[in-house]
């Protein structure tokens, strides 16, 4: 094997763990997006009922948002260093 063929193939293995991080990322965007309570409750429902009667939890909300911001900036760096590799 040359020198070429070595390189060829940990830019593939590279490009193929990136690729599975950033299906990591996104899974974890869509979970935290739909955790979130909405204005209607929507979707953030699937937590469960109770929080209607106890009352909504302010902080998980904050830190979720945050978690959310996060995930949402690096699935935007992931989405556009895979766009440069390939």
């Amino acid at each position: 094997m040359t020198c070429i063929d070595d390189l060829l193939e940990v830019i593939e293995m590279i490009n193929t763990v990136l690729t599975i991080i950033y299906l990591v990322v996104c899974l974890l965007l869509i979970a935290t997006v739909l955790l979130q309570s909405g204005r209607s409750a929507g979707l953030g429902a699937i937590a469960g009922g109770a929080q209607s009667l106890v009352g909504k939890k302010k902080g998980l909300d904050e830190k979720l948002g945050r978690f959310t911001t996060y995930l949402a900036v690096g699935f935007m760096l992931f989405t556009i260093v895979l766009v440069v590799i390939y």
